[in-house]
């Protein structure tokens, strides 16, 4: 007599479950439609504006995070170099080459979930436009490793994997329709530890 009821129930209950479940998950698995690719690097011009996509307004709304209007400025990640591995925490890697032009812009390590890497104190875990030494041309060479080392250093020593973030900030780049002219750093790996 309750066997019916009861299997209505446990099916009601895995549907909505599994439901909410995948969509959770999906929004976490993007930013949405309309990326700009430049290299391994990658942006989403349109993620604060009216004319993003309803699943980019989904994530933002479920994220809780402040984003860059696209006139404020521009945010690009990466989450593999020039070959196409994934980064690593136990890799060491190069930026190297310059940015598009930008009032001001800072580099950091971020988990697989945005979050940023902690650095112990004493250890730079960002640098930025203003602190980054450069060559006579403009460009710049930036090693991220567990290692200390002379110039341009951040700390990376994690066994995760990481994604490094560019903002850009009061960039014409942001309002640019031509994005995929832009020269970007490269990013090239170094070497592993345990490997």
């Amino acid at each position: 007599m309750l066997r019916l009821p009861a299997l209505v129930l446990l099916t009601l209950a895995i549907a909505f479950g599994g439901g909410t479940w995948s969509a959770a998950r999906m929004l976490k698995a993007t930013s949405g439609f309309g990326s700009i690719d430049l290299g391994a690097w990658s942006a989403y011009p349109n993620l604060q504006t009216s004319a993003a996509d309803p699943f980019a307004r989904a994530h933002r709304a479920g994220d809780g995070r402040i984003l860059l209007g696209r006139a404020e400025g521009l945010v690009f990640t990466a989450r593999t170099d020039e070959d196409g591995f994934l980064l690593s925490g136990r890799c060491a890697y190069e930026i190297s080459g310059a940015t598009p032009p930008a009032r001001f812009w800072t580099l950091r390590i971020a988990d697989a979930g945005g979050a940023p890497v902690q650095s112990p104190p004493s250890y730079p875990d960002s640098l930025n436009s203003w602190t980054t030494l450069r060559r006579t041309d403009g460009t710049f060479s930036i090693r991220v490793n567990a290692a200390p080392e002379p110039g341009n250093w951040i700390r990376l020593d994690t066994s995760s994997a990481v994604t490094f973030v560019l903002t850009m900030v009061d960039t014409p780049t942001a309002a640019s329709a031509s994005m995929v002219d832009l020269d970007m750093p490269k990013i090239s790996r170094i070497g592993c530890r345990d490997a």
